[in-house]
């Protein structure tokens, strides 16, 4: 599903402008990445959480090279569907 499709999905389910459904789910992950980026968790009952979780910097190798390189430690963003979300999709 394309931004676009579900930008029109939430718009035809929700009975609002295709801007307003836009501005609304644009809003919502907003608000989510900025919570997370604050450590905090973000939790949706009946479909999971997000979350940031911290990577330790490696050393990997160039595929091409096979030459060893050293990855920084980063920072990403989680999501951990909810048991009531998974028992739904099996």
């Amino acid at each position: 599903m394309t931004k676009a499709e579900l930008v029109e999905a939430v718009a035809d389910a929700a009975g609002v402008s295709k801007a307003d459904a836009e501005r609304t789910i644009g809003a919502y992950w907003d608000a989510v990445v900025g919570a997370v980026k604050s450590d905090d968790k973000v939790s949706w009952p009946g479909v999971g959480s997000f979350s940031l979780t911290h990577r330790a910097a490696r050393e990997g190798r160039n595929p091409q090279t096979g030459e060893k390189v050293q990855i920084k430690a980063s920072k990403a963003m989680k999501f951990t569907a909810s048991s009531t979300l998974k028992s739904e999709l099996n």
